[in-house]
């Protein structure tokens, strides 16, 4: 039998509202499985890690995105890497290096992908990651949570270097070659080497382990900067910063170390295994080419008075012969050389076929420089410039140095270059309320130092600043290294260096210059990459300080809400001429969400 039409209608209206209210709550239901439950989690996970590899593997979408970014229309934050990439540096990347070729280390020097090949996110800190204990407790521990890689403290322990205890990584001090600490080590050096009253002032300590040497040295008023390469050990130079120690990722392999020649009062190598006469001495050239005339050279470890390395340890002796190196000890199994001041004394005849550098070889050019076979002229380098003619620091800080006052008016530009920062970093502390000492600050970048000017003016406070010079720039770091300051050539198109998390505040004056062409207004990478390099580079808490245009300085703001820093923008100084403004921004100490791998 039929039901009556109007019971009929009535069951089809109310399939109709039951579909429509299913699927409100459907909605509803799944609404809260997204937002409250690890299958949310790990959907969104999904789809952010598709949305990752389609910019990396598209570059075209990797271009809209930038694009987005730049105009200000990506409203939301840029997505963070997958966990794995808490420890990446992207021009040391060992998947990628190693399918390249052995020969001199070439595979393990920096190597970039093009911006276009790299996804954009931003790093995470690993799980767990606490704000970094401040300086000086620093340089005896660190949270082991922030880089929880237990490899050094399990093989190197009983040598010293440093120790698990608790939540905590110690560094009792110790090192290869100086079990008993690098206090005692300096101690011995100090028999032969004038380490303390200021003669000596910059030191480069070469495959530095975990920089106890550096850290130590730094009572002393010596400022040594430690690289090392990305190693098996699992990361020494980011152990060094973490301490607050000057330290940097690099490999003398196949070119020039990023610095000018006579650079370096003090060069160290504690077992560094640092094959010096290879390849026909290059790599005991380049030590030569970095070191200051007067400066001292010590090798500890092989093949100094080692077993079985009598033939590498006679070679390394001839070598320093060659080069007239003064022998003025060899303690054990370290050798202390002092260089000679004055051009070289290289005769026309020796063993390793040495000659002098034609006057077509820079001594100064460095950045992707290959190693030449061929030893530098102190009379090729600009100025007076060997030790015990040097101010002895601090006074070496203020008095122009001999290669500023070479430039074309060095002595004015020096002078008024030292007043502006002067004035400028004042206002940064009185005006704008900025802490730059410790606790609150101790490793410091600037991006664009042109004379050190800057790092000059924070010189009385506990910190240290990795002055760094754009390579396209007038390369003025032999004035920095003068002034008895440190830094490296870098071109921001690529990625700096060091590991993520390991500067406290990050300073950069002009920061659209630093991706320009030199021949027009166009940029020759993205201030979208920087800005994320940026980023990566900063501790979480630290903190960013960009001056220029507004208009650039409105770009900058949106960027920094896309890499989730908050940020303000203030006049500058009074005093000041030009139309810069200020932006400072602190990125936030933030967590991935559970399940995000």
């Amino acid at each position: 039998m039929g039901l009556p039409s109007s019971k009929r209608n009535n069951q089809r209206q109310w399939s109709l509202l039951d579909i429509v209210t299913a699927a409100f709550f459907g909605i509803v239901l799944l609404f809260f499985i997204l937002l409250f439950t690890p299958l949310g989690d790990s959907m969104a996970a999904s789809g952010r890690q598709t949305l990752l590899l389609s910019t990396a593997s598209d570059p075209r979408q990797r271009q809209r995105l930038v694009t987005l970014v730049e105009s200000g229309q990506h409203l939301q934050p840029i997505e963070y890497c997958p966990a794995d990439a808490v420890a990446h540096m992207p021009c040391e990347d060992p998947r990628r290096n190693s399918q390249l070729s052995r020969e001199m280390n070439f595979y393990r020097e920096r190597h970039c992908p093009l911006p276009e090949e790299t996804p954009l996110c931003l790093i995470p800190p690993p799980s767990g990651y606490k704000i970094s204990v401040p300086w000086p407790e620093s340089l005896h521990k660190i949270w082991h949570a922030n880089m929880p890689y237990n490899k050094i403290a399990d093989r190197k322990g009983h040598q010293g270097w440093m120790k698990r205890e608790g939540d905590y990584f110690t560094f009792p001090g110790g090192g290869t070659m100086f079990p008993g600490g690098a206090g005692q080590y300096i101690e011995k050096l100090s028999q032969y080497i004038p380490l303390n009253g200021g003669f000596l002032r910059t030191a480069l300590d070469m495959g530095c382990g975990v920089a106890s040497f550096g850290g130590t040295l730094l009572s002393q008023g010596i400022l040594a900067l430690s690289f090392a390469p990305r190693d098996s050990h699992k990361s020494q130079i980011q152990f060094a910063l973490e301490r607050g120690v000057p330290a940097f990722v690099a490999m003398l392999g196949t070119r020039r170390l990023p610095f000018p020649a006579s650079s370096f009062d003090l060069m160290h190598c504690s077992r560094c295994l640092i094959p010096f006469t290879a390849y026909n001495a290059t790599y005991f050239i380049e030590v030569d080419r970095l070191l200051r005339p007067g400066g001292y050279l010590v090798i500890s470890g092989p093949p100094v008075q080692w077993p079985k390395q009598d033939k590498e340890w006679a070679d390394l002796q001839a070598v320093a012969r060659a080069l007239c190196y003064e022998l003025i000890a060899v303690d054990g199994n370290t050798v202390i050389w002092k260089k000679p001041v004055g051009d070289s004394c290289l005769p026309s005849q020796n063993e390793f076929g040495l000659e002098l550098c034609d006057e077509s070889v820079p001594p100064s050019d460095a950045w992707y420089y290959k190693l030449k076979k061929c030893v530098t002229r102190p009379s090729s380098v600009k100025g007076d410039n060997a030790l015990g003619t040097i101010p002895k620091w601090p006074e070496r800080l203020t008095k122009v140095p001999s290669r500023a006052i070479a430039m074309k008016n060095g002595l004015d530009v020096f002078e008024a270059d030292a007043r502006r920062w002067a004035r400028r970093v004042a206002y940064y502390r009185d005006s704008l309320n900025l802490e730059l000492k410790s606790p609150a600050v101790r490793n410091v970048m600037d991006m664009n130092a042109f004379f050190g000017g800057f790092a000059a003016a924070l010189a009385s406070e506990s910190v240290w600043v990795m002055n760094v010079i754009p390579a396209r720039k007038p390369l003025t770091l032999d004035v920095v290294y003068d002034r008895g300051l440190i830094g490296v050539y870098h071109d921001w198109c690529e990625p700096f260096s060091t590991y993520p998390r390991t500067y406290d505040f990050i300073h950069v004056s002009g920061i659209e210059s630093l991706i320009k062409r030199s021949d027009s207004s166009k940029s020759r990478c993205s201030l979208v990459d920087l800005m994320v390099e940026m980023d990566r580079i900063l501790r979480p808490e630290g903190k960013v300080l960009i001056r220029d245009t507004p208009e650039v300085l409105d770009k900058v703001a949106r960027m920094a809400h896309a890499v989730r820093w908050s940020s303000t923008i203030h006049d500058k100084e009074p005093e000041s001429h030009g139309r810069e403004k200020i932006l400072v921004a602190t990125k936030p100490l933030w967590k991935m969400p559970s399940n995000s791998h």
